[in-house]
């Protein structure tokens, strides 16, 4: 019975979890449109269903029952595989991520994440790291020049900025005395001032930018600016494929929203309520990353984008400077040397 009851709370919150996760990935395609909609005064998707909130289910059939095409010359083994391989890595990193301090499920102990490791921070940072395999293979395998480009610019920004991202994070795990992603948000609970944010700004800044540039983001998605790639590493791809990538993308999206709110906003506490039920703490997390997944769509369309020097330049000889700078100051504060 104990074994069937351990099953089934582990169903349950893969249900949840992974459920919620693609819902909220599908909406933030519709937001996307509508927030540009309003930002450049136009309709946006109002066709389908009431106020075109049914747009990405439409999206999504049509996406099914599209035909899926092949380009000649193309590596057919690794053209099919690489849309798996670029989407796997957000959906197994989001196994780590807890979304309250203490799970609602019958005997489940620790916090409400699909898995609770003593290395979730190691663990989450090796699997983002893999999606890079995904987006030059489809690059390569796609047998098309805009198509590898785009993947080698993709490649080149991801393993730039994923640099200063690590350290920012390393800062924060320093300060906290541990990997465990709840223990890192139990560090910031109480009152707003304890939120790792005021303590580690250049960290949040430094994380914020980068996280942009990891999820291939505008104001740096130069792995798919459509005046010069046409559609970047993904351009051959249609039919589900293609739709892999896109959920991929925003699934990246939402969890590199859900590492920030834990590193530096609080995670999932309640400001000023220590011992908030469950609910309101998955109601607390859910707010602030839908916060910054607004932030993601407002940059989209007000920002212009960067020239691809620029970029490097940026990564390299600014963001990873100071988040040395910034990991050898914490290190000494932490160590008493100040």
């Amino acid at each position: 019975m104990d074994m069937l009851i351990t099953i089934g709370v582990i169903v349950a919150k893969l249900t949840c979890i992974y459920g919620g996760m693609v819902v909220i990935a599908a909406l933030t395609t519709l937001a996307e449109r509508k927030v540009s909609a309003w930002i450049q005064f136009r309709y946006g998707p109002n066709r389908v269903g009431p106020w075109g909130v049914l747009q990405p289910l439409a999206d999504g059939v049509k996406f099914i029952f599209k035909e899926e095409l092949v380009p000649d010359g193309a590596n057919k083994w690794l053209f099919r595989l690489a849309p798996a391989i670029s989407a796997m890595p957000a959906m197994m990193g989001v196994a780590v991520i807890p979304f309250a301090a203490a799970s609602p499920f019958y005997q489940d102990e620790g916090p409400l994440a699909i898995a609770s490791l003593q290395i979730d921070v190691l663990y989450i940072l090796a699997f983002s790291g893999l999606s890079i395999y995904g987006i030059i293979l489809g690059g390569w395998a796609s047998n098309s020049k805009f198509s590898l480009l785009g993947a080698i610019r993709a490649s080149a920004q991801m393993i730039s900025y994923e640099l200063a991202l690590i350290l920012s994070i390393m800062a924060v795990v320093v300060m906290t005395g541990s990997f465990q992603m709840n223990e890192i948000a139990n560090a910031q609970g109480g009152a707003i001032w304890n939120w790792n944010i005021f303590s580690q700004p250049l960290a949040f800044i430094l994380f914020l930018i980068a996280t942009f540039a990891e999820t291939n983001r505008h104001p740096f998605d130069f792995a798919e600016c459509e005046p010069e790639l046409v559609g970047g590493f993904h351009t051959e791809f249609s039919s589900m494929r293609f739709a892999l990538f896109f959920l991929g993308e925003y699934c990246a999206i939402f969890v590199m929203c859900c590492m920030t709110v834990l590193f530096f906003l609080g995670g999932y506490h309640v400001p000023f309520m220590e011992d908030a039920p469950w609910f309101l703490q998955v109601g607390a997390m859910l707010t602030k990353v839908i916060a910054l997944l607004f932030l993601f769509i407002w940059v989209r369309w007000t920002i212009p984008r960067f020239r691809f020097d620029q970029l490097m330049d940026l990564g390299w000889k600014r963001f990873l400077p100071l988040a040395l700078a910034n990991l050898l100051v914490t290190g000494a504060i932490a160590s008493g040397v100040f």
